[in-house]
């Protein structure tokens, strides 16, 4: 039996020890609040404690992706790559845990199962399980700094609990290394992570079938060691350099050239994205304004990445199929790799249309397709996440006269500003759904949601208020909202995560919004300014 201990009163909870979670405890302390962090796993790190698959990597670039609270801590770390690796963030982030001296208000090992809301308290008590216990504690207000790719989503093919050899999943990844030499490895998913692991597994296994669905648009990191010159010419005026971010549609600064891309001529696009091709990252996504929002725009970018592939995969077969179609370039995640498609030259690496030829299950020695049968000694699930509404929805969580959130949710999530929900008083989402979240530098936007949630909790306790609840009004104009921007960009084009469409049965609704991380803090610091416009105090 697990033991249960006492209950303990704080003035917050928080759930998740990724960024948002950390600075928002540092941020709360200094408030003078009592707070507790809980977090099931065994260090900080959010996901990048969980998601330690090989290559795992940012795709922001190392300074743009780290914290910007504390100008002693921007100056005092310094970063060894362009795009940080998985390990090396991890170290950052616990770095930062014992710098400010946060592990005395964390709870590891303890996963957050249930959270209620009580009216006549004005607060929540959270039901926890550890390793040995159950826990409840109760807290005046309850952040929610769970993630927004934190909840991977399961493979459900039949037969996976009979195959014979080892699988892994890219966002579950064991502690203790794995080794691939002289194995038969399949991977199924060609996602971010897929694409980030499949040159590490290639690199190492005898044979590697890659199971894709949909081909996305990929372009170069062409990452690199950071020299010391660098970083002191950033250092040198960082606010600067933090400033120009802020002031930047997706929290990084990328310049943007001053023509549409309609007015450019095919050999001015060809140079303009043949210069960000060789620089590498996700930039080329801003060479021009209408990108995002004119379809006939996008096509010149996504017409010259396609002309990419065919020149660097050597089978024309192959490269047909890593091919994206049917769909504008930024619409779905745009990924930024590392010599992924020159891995489809190997001759011990196999790529497999599972559109054309689908899994249909799990056997004892391998994969069996409607056609075929692949055997293997290992599988990897790259099947990413049941993004941004299933952390949330992964707790049950019951608001105002015991309504649950899978309730509410029911047809797709509805936020006030993607900080708070309507009948769930004294609740907040750190990056969640309705906000710029995963369209933007989330390192950016949670910073920005701590600030905003530090500056309301004392403006209540100045002015003596218990309880904060977003009007049902003020939520769907805000949902509206959401719609009709994303509508106007080229988003919505494809089935992507950020509509739900890779998880079978959950609501079709474009989730982020997308009105760029400049625009959404103006609206979020103009309704604090207006006394908390949609809000209700009491």
């Amino acid at each position: 039996m697990a033991r249960r201990t006492p209950r303990a009163h704080y003035d917050a909870i928080i759930v998740g020890a990724g960024f948002g979670g950390l600075h928002m405890l540092h941020r709360l302390r200094g408030l003078g609040l009592t707070v507790r962090l809980f977090d099931a796993a065994d260090q900080v790190g959010g996901t990048w404690f969980w998601n330690r698959y090989p290559g795992a990597r940012c795709d922001f670039e190392s300074h743009d992706y780290s914290y910007e609270f504390d100008d002693q801590l921007q100056q005092d770390w310094t970063w060894s790559e362009r795009y940080p690796a998985q390990p090396e963030i991890l170290r950052y982030l616990n770095h930062v845990a014992d710098r400010f001296d946060l592990r005395t208000d964390i709870q590891l090992r303890t996963k957050v199962t249930s959270a209620q809301y009580a009216d006549d308290t004005e607060s929540w008590t959270v039901g926890t399980e550890g390793d040995d216990h159950t826990e409840t504690a109760s807290a005046q207000f309850l952040i929610m700094a769970t993630g927004a790719l934190s909840l991977p989503r399961l493979p459900d093919f039949p037969g996976i609990d009979r195959f014979a050899g080892r699988w892994y999943h890219t966002a579950n990844w064991p502690h203790e290394s794995v080794d691939f030499t002289g194995k038969k490895v399949a991977v199924i998913g060609t996602g971010s992570s897929g694409v980030q692991v499949i040159p590490r597994i290639a690199q190492q296994s005898e044979y590697l079938y890659v199971l894709q669905r949909t081909a996305g648009f990929i372009v170069p990191a062409h990452n690199r060691p950071l020299s010391l010159d660098e970083d002191d010419a950033i250092k040198s005026d960082y606010q600067a350099y933090r400033d120009r971010a802020r002031e930047s549609y997706l929290g990084v600064h990328f310049p943007t050239e001053d023509v549409s891309a309609l007015e450019a001529t095919p050999d001015e696009h060809t140079a303009a994205y043949e210069a960000r091709w060789q620089a590498g990252g996700s930039a080329i996504l801003a060479t021009y304004p209408d990108l995002p929002t004119d379809v006939r725009a996008n096509d010149t970018l996504a017409d010259f990445v396609r002309s990419k592939i065919a020149e660097l995969v050597v089978d024309d077969d192959t490269a047909k199929l890593l091919t994206p179609q049917g769909f504008p370039i930024g619409s779905k995640r745009l990924v930024v790799d590392t010599e992924y498609y020159p891995t489809f030259n190997r001759d011990t690496v196999e790529l497999i249309d599972v559109r054309a030829d689908p899994i249909e299950e799990i056997t004892e020695t391998g994969i069996r397709t409607s056609n075929t049968e692949y055997n293997v000694d290992a599988i990897v699930f790259a099947t990413g996440f049941d993004a941004l509404t299933g952390p949330l929805l992964n707790i049950d969580i019951r608001g105002t006269n015991g309504r649950t959130l899978t309730d509410k949710w029911s047809a797709g999530p509805t936020t006030y500003l993607g900080l708070a929900i309507a009948g769930f008083p004294n609740l907040f989402s750190i990056a969640g759904p309705g906000s710029p979240s995963v369209l933007s530098n989330v390192v950016r936007s949670t910073e920005q949601h701590v600030e905003w949630i530090a500056e309301l909790l004392q403006h209540m306790r100045e002015h003596g208020y218990r309880a904060i609840a977003a009007t049902p009004d003020a939520e769907q104009r805000w949902v509206d909202d959401v719609n009709d921007v994303a509508a106007a960009t080229v988003l919505t084009s494809a089935n992507s995560w950020y509509l739900g469409a890779n998880v079978p049965g959950k609501p079709r609704v474009f989730m982020p919004y997308a009105g760029g991380v400049p625009e959404y803090r103006r609206i979020c610091d103009d309704i604090a300014a207006d006394n908390y416009r949609g809000f209700v105090l009491s």
